[in-house]
């Protein structure tokens, strides 16, 4: 399915600002499968790995579900600054990127940091050691959805604090340190939910009208 993506992007450190000499270039991408591909008992998958290292692509149906539902993961790809590929359905779905965001963004950036710092301090409690590269993007999550909240758009490029994120990766800060920063930056979050101009829920209606301009360009 590789020949029908329809955008690809580079996510991770390098858009993130926060890569080094070694660091991997983690792709994911979009692909719209020919829709009469959908038309027999087998249908077409709705992810794949590869076909390089660290690249992972959705069927733009599944995207679209993850993105309407809020998932960080996934709405980064929409606003990633590296862009590698990208068709005229793959600027189509740029075009609406808006439609997918919605207050459900503070639920989801928070749960996520939240299950990332528990895992961090169960490891701690477990091993005595620190996953600070976790720890580290656990803060960056709470940053990402309280600007998100605040301005409407997804904060993938963090070059702006990258030093502070990377003294949290190379361990120099307390473990104590990173916990009170993390609550400081969840009620950030909170107080970002409550003045937000995101609507209650996404636009369902363009992303559908989107689908269906997809769906039938791929009869062609």
């Amino acid at each position: 399915m590789i020949e029908h993506t329809i955008l690809g992007v580079v996510v991770g450190s390098r858009a993130y600002g926060l890569s080094g000499p070694d660091s991997d270039h983690d792709r994911r991408g979009v692909f719209a499968a020919p829709t009469r591909a959908f038309w027999s008992l087998d249908k077409p998958p709705t992810n794949f790995d590869g076909p390089l290292p660290e690249q992972f692509s959705w069927e733009i149906e599944r995207f679209c579900t993850l993105a309407l539902q809020a998932n960080p993961t996934v709405l980064e790809v929409l606003w990633s600054p590296l862009v590698e590929t990208q068709t005229w359905a793959g600027s189509e779905l740029l075009s609406v990127r808006h439609a997918f965001l919605s207050r459900k963004v503070a639920s989801t950036y928070g749960e996520y940091a939240r299950d990332q710092l528990t895992k961090v301090a169960s490891r701690r409690e477990r091993t005595g050691e620190t996953n600070w590269k976790q720890a580290m993007h656990m803060i960056r999550l709470l940053m990402a959805g309280a600007h998100v909240l605040s301005t409407g758009e997804v904060l993938v490029d963090v070059t702006h604090t990258r030093e502070p994120l990377l003294a949290i990766r190379r361990g120099d800060l307390s473990w104590d340190a990173v916990v009170d920063q993390a609550t400081t930056l969840q009620a950030a979050l909170s107080a970002a939910a409550t003045t937000t101009a995101l609507p209650a829920d996404p636009d369902r209606d363009t992303i559908n009208q989107l689908l269906s301009r997809v769906r039938e360009k791929g009869l062609e």
